[in-house]
């Protein structure tokens, strides 16, 4: 399979469902950085370490290079997206399901950020892809359950990792400063918390920009016959295509979720903010290592709750944890129904 730039803009502009495909997916990826990227600098914003302009720019810039870096040094998270349902052997019809794959994806999003709710992208996409996969298949066969295990594990590690990460991190900064100048602190801890906040945006990169990157791998693959990317490497242009994609995308800006996940959740104090973002950061890092698509969300928003308890568990607003919760718990068969539905219908329409 020839994936040269040239190659791939040939076929595109040759097969019309195949465009629409990488129009879909570079679409996802922008709304991703639009609604998942101000979760990786809103403690930043609200701690005032930085204006909100500058913190945007900032985590546009480190988007870029945790998607151009991390999937140059270890793409696991992207083959663990496009291995982990099989869309049949007809390649056309695979083609069709995700586009509706993808168009659900961002019509669930779009509708929940609009509410200033913080959504995880990386279980949208993964309900989105298993949804069309279920209906191309007409059952669960479409389902690769060891590599959608992984999912599972993705789960309860952003959960208890990023709760005991942040936990911990703030227990021993709290300890090691715990007779500092407080005015030195807080000088030294701005710094600390924008080298946080520039961590967690490359590790936001990192982890989402390689799951649209498995998909929009998949994509290419299908419209050249094959049903599967395995033994393939991901070409450079790809990583920048969907690196430069999700950087315009954090440069839109999310105020109501940066308020929601920076203020509404916990009151933070600078430290604390630091504390939140190397935690989530360090969650993240792991995960990629080890092939393990997570909710960056899920993560920070735990770290976030791990942090507030070493103060005291009523320094968390349970409500919002609560409404949070809900979100999440909604996605898999919310976006997994509405993929469902838009594949089969898609499939009907154009196939």
């Amino acid at each position: 399979m020839d994936i040269s730039f040239s190659a791939f803009f040939e076929a595109m502009m040759g097969n019309p469902v195949l465009l629409i495909t990488v129009v879909l997916t570079l679409g996802v990826i922008f709304v991703n950085g639009w609604t998942d990227a101000p979760n990786a600098i809103a403690t930043c914003v609200t701690t005032r370490c930085m204006g909100v302009k500058s913190a945007i720019i900032m985590s546009a810039g480190f988007n870029f290079l945790g998607v151009l870096i991390m999937t140059k040094i270890n793409s696991s998270v992207a083959s663990t997206i496009s291995n982990m349902v099989d869309f049949g052997g007809d390649t056309r019809e695979a083609l069709i399901a995700l586009c509706a794959a993808l168009f659900s994806i961002v019509v669930y999003s779009v509708g929940a950020s609009y509410f200033g709710i913080p959504t995880s992208e990386s279980h949208s996409l993964i309900a989105g892809l298993s949804g069309a996969a279920i209906a191309i298949q007409n059952g669960f066969d479409g389902i690769n359950m060891k590599e959608w295990g992984k999912v599972l594990y993705g789960l309860v590690l952003s959960l208890i990792l990023g709760f005991v990460l942040g936990w911990i991190v703030c227990k021993l900064v709290t300890l090691l400063f715990a007779r500092a100048d407080r005015r030195k602190t807080n000088s030294f801890f701005r710094g600390a918390q924008i080298f946080g906040a520039a961590a967690m945006s490359f590790m936001h990169g990192a982890q989402d920009g390689q799951k649209f990157i498995g998909v929009l791998f998949l994509g290419l693959a299908f419209s050249h016959g094959q049903n599967d990317v395995s033994g393939i490497a991901i070409p450079v242009w790809l990583m920048l295509l969907c690196s430069v994609v999700m950087a315009l995308g954090t440069s839109v800006g999310g105020e109501k979720i940066i308020k929601s996940v920076g203020m509404d959740m916990v009151k933070l104090e600078k430290y604390q903010g630091f504390s939140a973002d190397i935690a989530a950061a360090l969650c993240l890092l792991f995960s990629s290592i080890f092939g393990i698509p997570v909710s960056t969300t899920h993560t920070k928003t735990t770290a976030i709750m791990g942090v507030g308890s070493v103060r005291r568990i009523s320094a968390i607003d349970f409500n919002v944890v609560k409404d949070m919760m809900l979100t999440w718990v909604f996605t898999f068969p919310g976006c997994g129904l509405i993929s469902f539905i838009m594949a089969k219908i898609f499939i009907a329409l154009f196939n």
